[in-house]
């Protein structure tokens, strides 16, 4: 088969569709022939040399695909050869075939063709875990969302109006707001020219959000504690604006707050399936009913994964960015 291979670290360019010896599953996974992958920024890190996949995962990135079951390893029930499916990844993604343990397995969900699917494994099992599982967002609540038009932040939009939350969301552009509207956003703000601290706090009548999904990390963390209402939930998920951030006890102490880290990759494979069962639970059946859909800005062939990482480090997509196989 072929995939995309990372000789050495470096920029877009580093990343080579080489021919590679096909993957053979083992107890307890599945074979899929990758229709589909995308492109998350941890694939960008992956390629820097910032980021390598845990232990006995596939060395080639990307974290999600859509495709068909080619093979089960022995122990598995419940799929079949043929089976159309999406599978969260611990890596392996950017290739024509790759082994997944069947507990990260998902049916394509109705409404979804197969290549779009590819869009949803990451960005729903992020949001699920994050905003509902730890964060417990819950009806009338105010979620604010940074990167509100990335492909977590277009899923976390839907899937908050979905239970009847309101939503905040920052952008850096007119059009990402737009589309953000779009989506059902309820406060459009443009971190370039307006204070989410305040825009939030006016939205709320001063109290604030409820739960901040952010992506920003450190640059961010003391702003989003001031932007936090009483008994409010701060879940990161990403670095994208430094590592290290001063945290004020005092003020978190004063709302009662809480604050939370995560990350899929490199969790345990029981703690994977246990959210994906999850997701399959209560976020597919959303699917079916169209009240959330992938948000797929562009694709192009998986041996041009290059300019796929060139468009997202640029940052000027909407939503997700797709790596058809051939």
């Amino acid at each position: 088969m072929h995939a995309i291979t990372i000789p050495e670290p470096g920029g877009p360019e580093s990343l080579v569709w080489a021919e590679v010896p096909d993957p053979q599953p083992g107890e307890g996974e599945v074979l899929v022939e990758v229709a589909a992958s995308a492109v998350n920024r941890a694939d960008l890190m992956q390629r820097q040399g910032f980021y390598d996949p845990p232990p006995g995962a596939s060395p080639y990135p990307g974290l999600e695909c859509s495709g068909r079951v080619a093979a089960l390893g022995p122990g598995v029930s419940g799929w079949a050869v043929g089976d159309e499916v999406c599978a969260l990844l611990s890596g392996g993604g950017y290739a024509e075939k790759v082994v997944v343990p069947a507990g990260q397995l998902l049916p394509v969900p109705q409404g979804v063709d197969l290549k779009g699917a590819a869009a949803l494994p990451e960005v729903v099992c992020t949001v699920w875990s994050n905003v509902f599982m730890v964060a417990h967002l819950r009806p009338g609540e105010t979620l604010l969302v940074h990167g509100g038009s990335s492909g977590i932040g277009t899923m976390a939009i839907q899937l908050a109006k979905a239970v009847g939350a309101k939503v905040a969301v920052t952008a850096g552009t007119k059009e990402k707001l737009e589309r953000c509207a779009e989506l059902g956003a309820d406060v459009l703000i443009n971190y370039r020219d307006q204070d989410f601290v305040a825009e939030v706090k006016d939205a709320t009548g001063g109290a604030g959000a409820d739960v901040i999904l952010d992506n920003m990390g450190a640059k961010y963390l003391d702003r989003n504690v001031q932007a936090l209402a009483v008994n409010g939930r701060l879940a990161i998920i990403g670095m994208q604006g430094g590592r290290k951030g001063e945290l004020n006890i005092g003020t978190l102490l004063a709302k009662r707050a809480a604050v939370s880290a995560t990350s899929l990759r490199a969790r345990p494979l029981e703690e994977k399936a246990a959210i994906v069962a999850a997701a399959r639970e209560h976020v597919w059946p959303l699917f079916a009913g169209g009240h959330v859909r992938p948000v797929v800005d562009r694709e192009m062939p998986m041996s041009e994964a290059a300019e796929g990482h060139r468009v997202v480090e640029e940052s000027g997509h909407i939503g997700k960015v797709l790596l058809v196989a051939p």
